[in-house]
């Protein structure tokens, strides 16, 4: 139970690549993020990201009509069946080739999918238990080239679908008589949409190029019919009419209300006429179109653009209602909710996903993750908030709660290397390769402080003390190690003493000591208090690369180049453990590489080290997918967590796929460059994200940084996904304490009968039930909790705590779980002072819950209190214009009362609607 950490969510990425959906409420975006899918709850201000995950890239999803299920397909065609409301996986499929779109009908009882240059319909899965979920039902030819698009009518009769050969292909979900498949040309680039008009044949067909042809049909969809079957149903029918014709049925018979062939004769095919054609790029400037959506209540028409710009038309007039350019970047996929008052867009170039309410022209999420990748990441004192740096030279502080990002400094005109927070957890310390230091201020959202060199420097890294007076950071060219004042912004000293760039620093969480540590094989420890000299030399046996102190200050970890994490203790600088971590790595063999995975991890090493909040276990992470906890005395590998398993990232797999082996080697190696010099273009050792340059790019997967949470509880990792969000499972629920025969529930129940609450609340903690603690809990009359809180050992105060903690992000009894925490920390603070160490997670997790019901409770408040005042106001206004004057007549009475009750029903709809994030 202690470390079942599960994936929890991803936040720092929005939106990488496939098509966005609105869920069927019209109120969440379903967005792909590299190989997984997450869903941002746009009324309740909340981003989920589902505990599942493809191979490789997602490259599209379908969502089924009644929301409940979902078809996610990767880049290399493997499918997900995905139950959206247990948020689990239901079943596995292979489409056999790279699929480009997937689309439900709109009775839910099929799906198209398109692949290559055919269509195929399958069966949707229904909600019995089933051994082949995906049945096929036809396959469909026409297109020369790959399909682009589908789109199905409203009773789910037809449907179209574009292809890059420039054409339109209508075809028949059933076997129409009179519609097998229709043919649209009229375009001169790739079909980038296409849609029918609501209850019609109608077709609305858009290009590349920025084209969009309207189509008419002669048939409406009621006029199509069933062809007669042949072969051997005609063969059967043919029997079974016979016989009824032997029993002395006399009435005409047609074949199960179809019609006959010779009514059948009359009648003539369905066929289309392009009625207009209207352009976007009337100027005369080449803008490709990029994507479209088409709301068919509202005859609203959504197209994106490659420079970044999107139109709203109004169809079939072609009238131009609004236009908007959101970035420089190219539109990729673009969706609109059921109601069709909001539109969301997503960029792939920049990672931004933005959702648009255009009547009111205001943005309802705006969120963009980092450019380029994350680097570092530090957690406020309670854990409410994480903020990240990347290369792009952004800082964002994103709400462990809601998953996003509300705040976006962007001050440092280069990489940021280094982040943390202050203790108060107001104040955000970063250091850039831009040489400047600088202090962010998260009441007013400013940067209120510089610090920099006397010679230009690039800084690798940056620390405060925890007073929060110090602050400190680690030049990469210069070797030396400044100290500026939080207060004056004075430059304080110098330390230099080092003989190779900086890697890491740490201050002492007890005392005034800063570790610095070097490549130059040392870990330096400087006095604060006593003129910031040298007070140890740690010499190491390779370079340090990351360096952190135990939360009690008593021992220190340092992670080096040959794989080894090192543990000291900093009074006595003598060596207490290590640990070998190079057989735990596991790096996989990237496609340029042409050494083995084995030969190529003697060169990976762990670059960043967290101690757990109890000090018992240390996190690390570096050149790998993997995470590893170990245990400190012990010097055991306690658990390892694979961060990812995308195939689209390098560097993932162990051994080279057979099928890119060629008799004259990798295939990869081969394409990369024939034309160079010896025929293979080969990376510089020690580059980590490749050549940006390259046709062939592929990240390779890396974790930069992790973090505890201060409550324990989770812990987070700055990874090239995006950063991952690890916490405990809640759902292991039986995890007894000191368990033995006497101890079950109907003891426990009997002494709440007996009123016996001291032991009751002992053997529920003993069992360790959630549910049973809450009733044991919560049967105890709250007059009578000082009492009992006195007669607790100190054993279980500690769990009682953590207890209430939990209970407070979902309980609303918040008075009576208060009134449990004041009583405990009253009776039992002294006692408690010496095992602050153990205690810290708990009292964090405590403060956490309670700081969240405070900021809650606050802005209840403060609206409450506005609209009173705004109401008093009103009323005193009123009063001053006729102070004497009676009401005319009772219906000038109540409409006066109906406007008080007016103003007065705002009352309590304030904070139930949390206003978007923007970053």
């Amino acid at each position: 139970m202690k470390f079942a950490y599960r994936f929890s969510n991803l936040l720092g990425t929005v939106y990488r690549c496939g098509n966005l959906n609105f869920t069927c409420d019209g109120n969440s975006v379903i967005s792909p993020v590299g190989n997984r899918v997450t869903v941002f709850d746009l009324k309740n201000n909340k981003s989920n990201t589902l505990p599942l995950a493809t191979r490789y890239n997602i490259k599209c999803v379908g969502l089924s009509p009644d929301g409940r299920l979902a078809i996610i397909v990767d880049e290399g065609g493997d499918a997900l069946l995905v139950s959206l409301v247990c948020r689990s996986v239901l079943h596995h499929f292979h489409f056999k080739g790279a699929v480009h779109s997937v689309s439900f009908s709109p009775d839910g009882r099929k799906f198209v999918v398109t692949k290559g240059n055919i269509a195929q319909v399958y069966h949707a899965p229904g909600r019995k238990r089933e051994f082949n979920a995906f049945v096929l039902d036809k396959t469909y030819f026409g297109p020369y080239d790959e399909t682009t698009c589908i789109d199905w009518t409203d009773d789910s009769r037809c449907f179209a679908v574009g292809s890059r050969d420039m054409s339109t292909w209508v075809f028949g979900a059933e076997r129409w008589d009179n519609l097998i498949y229709y043919a649209l040309g009229g375009h001169k680039d790739a079909i980038v949409a296409c849609f029918f008009e609501a209850s019609s044949l109608d077709l609305y067909t858009l290009s590349q190029d920025g084209a969009l042809c309207v189509w008419q049909c002669d048939t409406l969809p009621e006029g199509l019919r069933l062809k007669a079957p042949t072969g051997w149903k005609a063969d059967l029918l043919q029997r079974e009419e016979e016989q009824e014709e032997e029993e002395g049925a006399e009435s005409e018979t047609t074949i199960r209300g179809k019609a006959t062939p010779a009514a059948e004769e009359q009648q003539g095919k369905v066929k289309y006429s392009r009625v207009a054609k209207y352009f976007f790029n009337k100027e005369g400037d080449f803008n490709n179109l990029t994507a479209a959506a088409y709301h068919k209540k509202v005859h609203l028409l959504v197209t994106g653009f490659a420079s970044g710009i999107f139109h709203l038309h109004e169809l079939p007039e072609f009238n131009l209602i609004h236009s908007l350019s959101i970035s420089d970047q190219r539109v990729a996929s673009v969706a609109i909710n059921s109601s069709g008052d909001w539109i969301a867009f997503g960029c792939s170039g920049l990672g931004q996903l933005l959702v648009w309410e255009w009547q009111s022209e205001s943005y309802v999420l705006k969120q963009q993750g980092h450019f380029n990748s994350m680097v570092s990441l530090a957690y406020s004192p309670d854990g409410q908030y994480i903020v990240t740096g990347g290369d792009d030279g952004k800082v964002k502080v994103w709400n462990t709660l809601s998953g996003f990002c509300f705040v976006t400094f962007t001050e440092h005109s280069s990489g940021v290397t280094g982040v943390t927070f202050t203790t108060t957890g107001y104040v955000i310390v970063t250091s850039s390769m831009d040489g400047t230091v600088r202090a962010f201020d998260l009441h007013r959202y400013r940067n209120f402080r510089t610090f920099t060199s006397p010679r230009p420097t690039q800084f690798s890294c940056v620390a405060v003390d925890s007073s929060g007076e110090i602050v400190s950071a680690g030049a990469q060219d210069s070797f030396e190690v400044f100290i500026w004042s939080m207060q004056t912004g004075r430059l304080l000293d110098v330390l230099s003493g080092h003989e190779g760039p900086i890697s890491g620093l740490c201050f002492n969480p007890m005392k005034s000591v800063l570790a610095s540590a070097s490549w130059d094989r040392t870990v330096h420890l400087w006095d604060m208090a006593d003129s910031w000299r040298t007070t140890e030399t740690l010499a190491l046996t390779s370079d340090a690369l990351a360096v952190t102190f135990r939360p009690d200050g008593a021992e220190l970890a340092v992670a080096t180049l040959n794989s080894q994490i090192t543990f000291w203790d900093p009074e006595n600088a003598v060596q207490t453990g290590s640990i070998e971590g190079r057989h735990d790595l596991k790096t996989g063999r990237k496609e340029l590489d042409k050494i083995t995975a084995k030969h190529s991890a003697k060169g990976k090493a762990f670059t960043t080290l967290c101690y757990s909040a109890d000090g018992q276990s240390i996190l690390a992470g570096g050149m790998s997918k993997f995470v590893c906890i170990y245990h400190v005395r012990e010097q055991i590998l306690r658990k390892k967590f694979e961060i990812s398993c995308n195939l689209s990232l390098d560097a993932m797999e162990e051994f080279l796929n057979r099928r890119k082996m060629t008799e004259f080697g990798n295939l990869a190696l081969i394409d990369q460059d024939a034309a160079e010099e010896g025929g293979v273009a080969i990376p510089l050792p020690g580059v980590k994200k490749g050549d940006m340059s390259s046709r062939h790019f592929k990240p390779e997967i890396r974790v930069t940084s992790l973090r505890f949470s201060p409550t324990g509880r989770c812990w987070a990792a700055t990874t090239t996904e995006g950063l991952l969000i690890y916490s405990l499972d809640a759902q292991m629920l039986f995890d007894p304490f000191e368990l033995d025969t006497s101890v079950t529930p109907v003891r426990i129940r009997a002494a709440l009968r007996q009123r016996d609450f001291t032991r009751a609340i002992l053997l529920a903690f003993r069992l360790n039930e959630r549910k049973l603690l809450q009733e044991t809990l919560e049967a105890v009359p709250w007059d009578e909790i000082e009492v009992i809180s006195s007669s607790l050992p100190d054993l279980y105060v500690e769990k009682v705590l953590e207890f209430l903690a939990s209970s407070f992000e979902v309980s609303h009894h918040l008075e009576f779980y208060l009134i449990w925490t004041q009583k405990l920390l009253m009776v039992h603070g002294q006692k408690l002072k010496s095992r602050v160490g153990t205690l810290l997670p708990a009292v964090q997790f405590l403060q956490k819950s309670i700081q969240r019901h405070l900021d809650d409770v606050s802005k209840l408040c403060d609206w409450n209190r506005y609209n009173l005042q705004y109401a008093l106001a009103v009323s005193k206004q009123r009063g001053l214009k006729r102070p004497s004057e009676p009401l005319g007549s009772e219906e000038e009475a109540g409409a006066s009362e109906d406007d008080d009750d007016d103003s007065l029903h705002l009352l309590g709809g304030g904070p139930g609607h949390a206003d978007a994030p923007l970053a």
